[in-house]
Formats: structure tokens, C-alpha cells, sequence
């Protein structure tokens, strides 16, 4: 009797098994080192910030030396003149005193420019001079020139400059003492005219 070739069942399953088996367990430990992974990253951030505020900056001008007001070029101030300089004639000198100083909100220093804003009408044989003193007041001793005499009203060589400082605190900075004198030359009888200075501060 010939022997019998085929297999059992349970040996023809068998070979098939253990391949399914590890690939199993290797998409396993695919799973283990992707979770690893994972949970390995962290995140971290940090933050800076920075605050911007502007100083102030503002210039007042005086004619009397104790009270201190804006003047803008729509309303200058006018200065007070020791006589009457609508009735002037040759010979006749006039003065007339002006400070200005940064108010107390200021934060900087300032140099001054001194100009000519405006002229209106005649003001022909009219010449001046602009002074600087430690106290208000055109008898005060002359401490510097701005302009020399002689110069035509109404005009104002370049580069008249002078500084400015600011106060402590919330307190003004001293003041700048003034002087314009005016001198009257060969002018007209009747002619009438007007001139406008400007004081123009740039920070420092």
C-alpha cells in the first residue's frame, strides 16, 4: 500500500503563521518610534516690548520781564517803546526791552534764530540794535551784541543766534534778556511803518 502524500491541516497552516506574526510586531514598533517622536517636541517663546513717548517743546516770549505769554505771528506782542515813536525825529533813539524763555513742559535746550518776519508801510532813516543782558531792561549793562547798530529796520543779518535752556522739573528756564533800540536818521515827516521780528527755536 502506497504511503499517503498529503499533509494535515494543522501542517499546512503552520509556514503561514509566523510571517503574519512579524509583520505585526513590525508595524509595531513603526507605531512605538512615531509616538516617541511625538511627544519629544517642545515649543517655547519670548517677548520684548518697547514704549515711545516725545518731549514737549515750546518758546514764550515777555515785554515787561515778569509775565510770559505765546505769541504767534497773527498777534505778536508789541513792544513797549520808552517814548513815543510815532513822533519821531532825527536824532531821536527809542528802546524798547524783550525776554523770551522755554515754558516748563519743555524737555530741551533750544537755540534761537532771530529774523525778520514782516515790514509793512516806510521806514526809511530808521536803524537798530539788539542787545543781550543778564536782567530785563534796556539800562541794563550789555552783555553781547545780536546786532550791531545801525542796521536797517526791517531787516536782520544772517546767523543772529543765541540759547536757551530748559528748566528743572516742571519749572521755565531762564530767561534771555533783551533790547531793541531803535534810531531815527533822515525819515520822512509823516511816514508811518511797521517791522515784525521773529524768534524761531529748534530744540537741542
Amino acid at each position: 500500500m502506497v504511503a499517503s502524500t498529503e499533509t494535515s491541516p494543522e501542517s499546512k497552516q503552520r509556514p503561514g503563521k509566523a510571517p503574519k506574526i512579524r509583520a505585526i510586531l513590525a508595524g509595531g514598533l513603526v507605531l512605538g518610534v512615531g509616538a516617541a517622536l511625538t511627544l519629544a517636541a517642545w515649543n517655547s517663546s519670548e517677548f520684548a516690548q518697547g514704549t515711545f513717548t516725545a518731549g514737549s517743546f515750546n518758546l514764550q516770549g515777555s515785554i515787561n520781564g515778569t509775565t510770559f505769554t505765546e505769541n504767534p505771528v497773527g498777534s505778536p506782542a508789541t513792544l513797549g517803546f520808552t517814548t513815543n515813536p510815532e513822533n519821531l525825529s532825527p536824532g531821536d533813539v527809542v528802546t524798547a526791552p524783550f525776554a523770551v524763555r522755554l515754558d516748563g513742559a519743555s524737555t530741551y535746550d533750544a537755540t534761537v534764530t532771530v529774523s525778520t518776519e514782516a515790514s509793512t508801510g516806510s521806514l526809511t532813516g530808521l536803524t537798530y540794535e539788539l542787545t543781550q543782558s543778564d536782567a530785563f531792561g534796556c539800562s541794563e549793562a550789555v552783555t553781547e551784541t545780536l546786532v550791531a547798530s545801525g542796521q536797517a529796520l526791517g531787516s536782520t543779518p544772517g546767523s543772529v543766534t543765541f540759547a536757551l535752556t530748559q528748566g528743572a522739573d516742571t519749572d521755565p528756564g531762564d530767561p534771555v534778556n533783551l533790547c531793541f533800540r531803535v534810531t531815527a536818521g533822515a525819515v520822512v515827516q509823516a511816514q508811518t511803518g511797521s517791522t515784525t521780528w521773529e524768534f524761531a527755536a529748534q530744540s537741542q
